[in-house]
């Protein structure tokens, strides 16, 4: 038997007989729930911080039975979208050799704090946000996301700017932005397809004959930009790879 289905059942009864007013709502239910989620947003990605889960699915599974729903709904996309404008703001005042490093870590914070307040709220999110607002809480958690932090200016003008310097930022940091960028939201390629294409598979149309020209200049360029600006040689440094001196011994 499931955690879910486990706490349904261990309600089931309970909420037949307790009723949950405003009041208990404002001051108890609310406040407890309020607390586990701001917990969830804060903590680093990888670490988890001990929270009852079945403890506060029973608190949601409570306040859906008792009608609450709609404005239980409206607290948490309240409390989240208070989180992420001061997430926003901070991004704003990051000097732009951090930036992305730091957008990085706040996507990937709240992709993992996205899937405890779905796991807590998943009762609500079956039995309220599915069949009466026809969509889905990670997708709605999702677009504030993308809306507040994401979907800004400054961001993609950071990664047009490092992505056109050779070891601009870290790769992996770069491949991390990038297919986070397209999870929330594919049309962000668009933005900079050749750029996207380099992480995402299949996002640009197949190579043309006619395109390879182009293609090979701009390997070229690149390769002149690596001697120029970057310190790298063609010219041979006479040294040899390890292992050369016992070839043929």
């Amino acid at each position: 038997m499931t955690t879910e289905s486990v706490a349904e059942s261990s309600l089931l009864g309970l909420s037949r007989v307790t009723t949950v007013n405003d009041e208990e709502y404002t001051s108890h239910y609310w406040p407890k729930l309020k607390g586990a989620i701001l917990l969830i947003l804060q903590q680093n990605p990888g670490e988890f911080i001990p929270i009852s889960y079945e403890e506060m699915y029973s608190t949601v599974y409570k306040c859906v039975c008792q009608q609450y729903s709609d404005r239980m709904y409206n607290n948490l996309m309240e409390l989240v979208t208070s989180y992420l404008r001061r997430v926003a703001e901070e991004l704003q005042v990051t000097p732009a050799e951090a930036y992305l490093e730091k957008f990085n870590f706040a996507m990937a914070q709240f992709f993992q704090a996205v899937s405890g307040i779905v796991a807590i709220f998943s009762y609500m999110n079956r039995f309220y946000v599915s069949p009466k607002l026809h969509t889905d809480l990670k997708a709605e958690l999702w677009k504030v996301f993308t809306e507040l932090v994401a979907d800004n200016p400054l961001l993609f003008r950071v990664i047009d700017e490092v992505s056109s310097k050779p070891f601009g930022v870290n790769p992996q940091i770069m491949m991390s932005v990038i297919k986070g960028l397209y999870s929330l939201k594919p049309e962000f390629s668009e933005r900079n397809p050749m750029l996207f294409a380099r992480f995402i598979p299949n996002i640009l149309p197949p190579t043309q004959c006619d395109q390879l020209p182009s293609l090979i200049q701009e390997d070229r360029l690149l390769q002149e930009d690596l001697v120029t600006s970057q310190g790298f040689s063609r010219e041979d440094t006479g040294k040899k790879r390890r292992g050369e001196d016992f070839q043929g011994r």
